[in-house]
């Protein structure tokens, strides 16, 4: 019997040593997997600015141009990064001159055919006797139209009113008229004028009745800031920057037209850089500074 008791206690404490055991711990759930990622994308390269050429234009100009050109300078560089225009403005003899014997230039505008032809290869040797070649076949055109002014200057002390007028007090000895020299396009002008009325320059001279300009600004100055000429020969378009008063107009029978040639030389280094500045010298930004002076596209 105390055996049976001791193996019932046994199996008792069997049972309630297992119910008293810790439980399994549950599995753990399997991970889901990470979703894939999208690769980045590729960054595009930046682009390349390509470096800007710099160029340096020097343009040979009529001293006529000189507030016109200057204020399309502006407009030029502004649009094109890179270029700088250069001017040498002086009358168109001296241009001629200076090219003649090399200066660097890579367009010239000359105020009248005649500089312009003596630089010519392709004009014949009545007008060009040097056989001079530094212009650019191809590229020089007639650029500007101009006229020929008579101007006095503030208050018009001799009464000056038409080239007729300034005739008659030439002749009777009573002016003190102001022009371009020989060598200069406006006092080439001039002369014509002068021999269309059939007067005698160098007795005119002589008598003390003229005074000469080396160039057109020159001769604007003597009218306008002098205080000693009567009148003077210029040009329309100086005329109108000066603001002088203009009394007459020369027609073409009198000195002819006042054209403006222009060309691309030879000796540039810069040619297709000086061929675009021409270009836009005729389009309609640059036309639009010429006529507000007096210029016109020459027909």
């Amino acid at each position: 019997m105390k055996k049976a008791l001791s193996l019932l206690l046994a199996l008792c404490l069997v049972f309630a040593l297992t119910a008293c055991g810790s439980a399994p711990a549950p599995a753990a759930p399997a991970e889901e997997p990470a979703p894939a990622q999208e690769p980045a994308p590729a960054e595009e390269p930046a682009p390349v600015e390509e470096p800007v050429e710099e160029v340096e234009l020097i343009v040979f100009a009529a001293a006529s141009m000189t507030e016109t050109l200057t204020e399309i300078k502006g407009l030029y560089e502004a649009a094109n990064p890179g270029v700088t225009i250069t001017y040498n403005f002086d009358s168109s003899g001296t241009l001629k001159t200076q090219i003649q014997e090399g200066a660097a230039c890579d367009l010239f505008i000359s105020a009248a055919p005649k500089q312009m032809n003596a630089l010519d290869a392709s004009c014949d040797a009545d007008k060009n006797p040097d056989g001079l070649d530094f212009v650019l076949q191809g590229s020089r055109i007639n650029l500007l139209e101009n006229k020929v002014a008579l101007v006095v200057p503030e208050g018009n002390p001799k009464g000056v009113e038409s080239f007729d007028g300034l005739i008659e007090l030439l002749k009777a000895g009573d002016v003190f008229f102001a022009m371009g020299n020989s060598d200069v396009p406006v006092g080439q002008y001039t002369q014509k004028i002068l021999a269309y009325y059939e007067l005698n320059e160098e007795e005119l001279a002589n008598a003390g009745l003229i005074t000469y300009g080396t160039n057109v600004k020159e001769v604007t100055t003597q009218v306008k800031d002098s205080g000693v000429v009567d009148c003077g020969v210029v040009y329309a378009t100086d005329a109108c920057s000066a603001g002088l008063e203009v009394v007459d107009t020369a027609t073409k029978e009198m000195c002819g037209q006042v054209i403006y040639p222009a060309a691309v030389l030879n000796v540039s280094e810069h040619p297709d850089a000086a061929q675009a500045f021409l270009d836009y010298l005729t389009g309609a930004e640059a036309t639009a500074v010429f006529e507000s002076v007096g210029f016109s596209p020459a027909a």
